[in-house]
C-alpha cells in the first residue's frame, strides 16, 4: 500500500497526512477506522504544563484521563474524533482538563463545525436542509445560529426605512432599518407602528448625527424622521416617487381601454409594456406600436407626454435646478385635468420639497428594495417564519 517497507514510517506518513486534511495544530493522531460508513479518529494532545485555575501554580501532573466524543466537519462522511484528555492535578487539590483550541466548553461538537452551521445561514435554505447537510436535526442547527446576536447601538449619517410583508411575529407588515451608504442592513424591526418607530429611534445617543432620512412616501415615517431626527434632511425615495406617474398612466389606460372594442382591447392589453419602456430603447416596430395605440386614444397620449416629461424632471442632478421643473410639470398635469392624476399630483404636492432633496443625493432605497426580494426567497423556501426573533436574525445575517 506504501512505498515504504518499514510499517512505522508507513503508520507517520498517514498520521501527518491526516493531520493535515483535519487542520487541527499540536494534536497526536493515535488510530483511524472507517465504521459503517462513519470516519472514526483517535487522537490526543502533546503533554504541557498547564495552570491552576484556583492557584495559579504550573503543574503538569496527570489525575487521570477520559475519553470525549466530538463531532467534526464531514470529511466526505460523517466525522468523530475521539479525544483523550487529561486531567491534570495540581498540588492545591484542583483536578481540570487539559485546554485545546478547537473544542468549546460543555459542547460535544468543534469549533469549526459550529461555524461553518452557522455560515451556512447565509444562504437561502431552510433551517432543515442545513441540519440534514451535517446530519444534525433543524432544531440543533437554530440553535448554533442563535449564537449569532446582532444589536445595533449607534446610526450612521444616512438611513433609510421601509416596510416589507413579513407575516411574522403576528404582524402583517414589518420594517427593515438600512445605510444605503455603507450598504448595510442596520435592524429589522416587528412592525411599522409610528409610536413603535419613535420609541425604537430615541434610544440612539446620536440621533442628531444623522444628516439623511430616505424613506418613501408614507406621511408616517416623514414624522417618524420629523421627531427624531431634526437635524436630518428628508429625501423621498426617487422609485417610489416615480412609481405614482406610472401608476396614474396605468389608470388612464385602463380606462381607455375598456372605452374600445373586444379586438383592440387585447391589443391594447398586450402592448401596455410599450408605455413604460423608454423610448431611446424602442425598437422600429415597438414604435408604430405605441403610434398606433397613442393615435387611438388622446388622453393616453396626454397620460405618456406627462410621464415622460417627468422622468426628465426627477433625473435632474439639482434641487435648484428641478425646483422650477417640478412645478411647471404640476402645473401642465393640473392643465391637462386628467382625473386619474389627481393622486399623483396631490401626492407630489405633499411631498415637494422631500422630492427635491432626492435629486441633491446618490441615495435611495434601492439597497433595500434588495434585501427585501432576499426575504421574500427566504420566506418561500422556508414556508413562512412565524418567530420573528428568528427571522429578524436570518435576514440580517444573509445581508452581512
Amino acid at each position: 500500500m506504501y512505498p515504504y517497507t518499514n510499517p512505522k514510517e508507513a503508520s507517520m506518513l498517514m498520521t501527518d497526512y491526516t493531520s493535515k486534511l483535519l487542520n487541527l495544530e499540536d494534536v497526536i493522531i493515535t488510530n483511524v477506522e472507517n465504521i459503517a460508513d462513519q470516519l472514526h479518529i483517535y487522537l490526543e494532545l502533546p503533554r504541557t504544563a498547564h495552570i491552576c485555575p484556583v492557584c495559579g501554580a504550573t503543574t503538569d501532573r496527570i489525575h487521570d484521563y477520559r475519553m470525549q466524543t466530538i463531532k467534526d466537519l464531514p470529511l466526505a462522511r460523517d466525522t468523530f474524533l475521539h479525544l483523550r484528555k487529561r486531567r491534570y492535578r495540581c498540588s492545591c487539590g484542583k483536578r481540570f482538563f487539559e485546554k485545546n483550541t478547537f473544542l468549546p466548553r460543555y459542547y460535544r461538537v468543534t469549533s469549526r463545525l459550529v461555524a461553518e452551521i452557522m455560515f451556512s445561514f447565509r444562504k437561502l435554505v431552510p433551517a432543515k436542509e442545513i441540519g440534514s447537510r451535517f446530519n444534525v436535526s433543524a432544531v440543533t442547527a437554530m440553535r448554533y445560529f442563535n449564537l449569532f446576536n446582532k444589536k445595533p447601538t449607534m446610526l450612521s449619517e444616512v438611513i433609510s426605512l421601509d416596510e416589507f410583508k413579513g407575516n411574522s411575529g403576528g404582524q402583517k407588515y414589518n420594517s427593515i432599518v438600512a445605510d444605503p451608504k455603507n450598504g448595510t442592513v442596520v435592524d429589522i424591526l416587528p412592525n411599522r407602528y409610528e409610536t413603535d418607530l419613535i420609541r425604537y429611534f430615541s434610544q440612539f445617543p446620536n440621533k442628531t448625527d444623522v444628516k439623511y432620512f430616505v424613506c418613501d412616501m408614507n406621511p408616517h415615517f416623514r414624522r417618524v424622521a420629523q421627531t427624531c431626527f431634526p437635524n436630518a434632511v428628508i429625501v423621498a425615495d426617487r422609485y417610489h416617487v416615480v412609481r405614482q406617474v406610472y401608476w396614474a398612466m396605468e389608470r388612464v389606460r385602463k380606462n381607455e381601454q375598456n372605452k374600445l372594442p373586444k379586438r383592440l382591447r387585447k391589443y391594447f392589453k398586450k402592448s401596455r409594456f410599450l408605455l413604460s419602456k423608454r423610448i431611446e430603447k424602442l425598437t422600429e416596430e415597438e414604435m408604430d406600436k405605441l403610434s398606433l395605440m397613442l393615435e387611438i386614444a388622446p388622453r393616453l397620449a396626454d397620460a405618456y407626454r406627462l410621464k415622460n416629461e417627468f422622468l426628465t424632471v426627477i433625473r435632474t442632478k439639482s434641487s435648484a435646478d428641478g425646483k422650477q421643473k417640478l412645478a411647471d410639470w404640476l402645473l401642465a398635469a393640473e392643465i391637462m385635468d386628467l382625473p386619474e392624476f389627481y393622486d399623483c399630483t396631490k401626492a407630489y404636492h405633499n411631498w415637494f420639497y422631500e422630492i427635491l432633496n432626492s435629486m441633491d443625493v446618490p441615495w435611495s432605497n434601492g439597497f433595500i428594495e434588495g434585501c427585501n426580494n432576499k426575504t421574500k426567497v427566504l420566506k418561500r423556501v422556508c414556508f413562512g417564519m412565524r418567530n420573528f426573533s428568528n427571522f429578524r436574525k436570518r435576514i440580517l445575517f444573509c445581508n452581512t
